[in-house]
């Protein structure tokens, strides 16, 4: 059992938030997730990544007995030592991303859609090539009606005319929340995902598991799309320095930024305190 004082359940993002400018995590916060592991407090891995990047996540979050994938619509369960074992699996019918990217663009002008469709490790994004984005190596120029032929994991759209903040707003002035979630991650690119998905519903699955209440909770992020649980967590809501200031506005605390460790600085004294 965790000892008196400290939260039931720890959930950190990754980018920008763990994971350091240069796309590595240090050996110092490796140690301090294994810390705060071995005090009997579950870790968790809250990412927009798609489960193609398990891997990936794994290796930057070693401690990780849960990963919230996909921004919450994938949850996987590291603890059976039989091996990873998913919890939730939710998708976006291509016909229903279809009509919500025609009725944006009809608002926005043309867009740059991409879409996550594949789950096995490293497979491509598919759809419109973009120059902004930053991953080339996972990419698969695709024809639109093909991309939206099938379901999918997630969504990615993006306009010149319209920084992303601003595209956001719009997106969620006319997709209805029950057709489709809308966010932004920090990739430049409004991300569209199933109904009801978010990093706080995909924790609850993990939560409701453990038996842990969101007031027992304590949450990293840097982004948007770490807002839903930066409100549904309830012993508190850490932002990193560099963080959105929407995200700064709502945290409890902000430690320093990615670059200098702040997620590792930050649970280093909780533990020692």
């Amino acid at each position: 059992m965790p000892r008196p004082g400290l939260p039931k359940l720890v959930a950190t993002d990754l980018d920008g938030t763990l994971v350091r400018s240069d796309d590595t995590v240090s050996e110092f916060t490796h140690q301090v997730l294994d810390r705060v592991r071995a005090a009997g407090i579950p870790v968790v891995g809250a990412t927009g990544r798609g489960p193609r990047l398990a891997e990936l996540t794994r290796n930057d979050i070693r401690a990780a007995d849960y990963l919230v994938m996909a921004g919450g619509g994938r949850v996987i369960d590291q603890s059976d030592p039989v091996g990873p074992v998913v919890l939730r699996d939710e998708r976006l019918s291509g016909a229903v991303l279809a009509t919500l990217i025609t009725e944006l663009e009809a608002k926005v002008g043309p867009l740059t859609v991409m879409v996550e469709a594949l789950d096995s490790p490293d497979s491509p994004l598919w759809g419109d090539f973009d120059p902004f984005w930053r991953y080339p190596d996972r990419f698969e120029q695709r024809a639109r009606a093909e991309c939206l032929s099938g379901d999918v994991i997630k969504a990615f759209a993006r306009t010149a005319s319209h920084d992303v903040d601003t595209l956001l707003a719009t997106a969620r002035e006319i997709v209805p929340p029950d057709l489709a979630s809308v966010t932004q991650a920090g990739l430049g690119f409004v991300e569209i995902v199933p109904p009801g998905v978010d990093k706080a519903s995909g924790l609850s699955v993990v939560a409701d598991l453990l038996g842990v209440d969101p007031a027992e909770v304590l949450v990293f992020g840097d982004m948007p799309n770490d807002i839903p649980m930066f409100e549904w967590a309830g012993w508190g809501r850490v932002a990193v320095s560099n963080a959105h200031p929407t995200v700064r506005l709502l945290a409890d605390e902000v430690t320093l930024r990615n670059d200098d460790d702040g997620v590792a600085v930050y649970l280093d004294r909780l533990l020692s305190r």
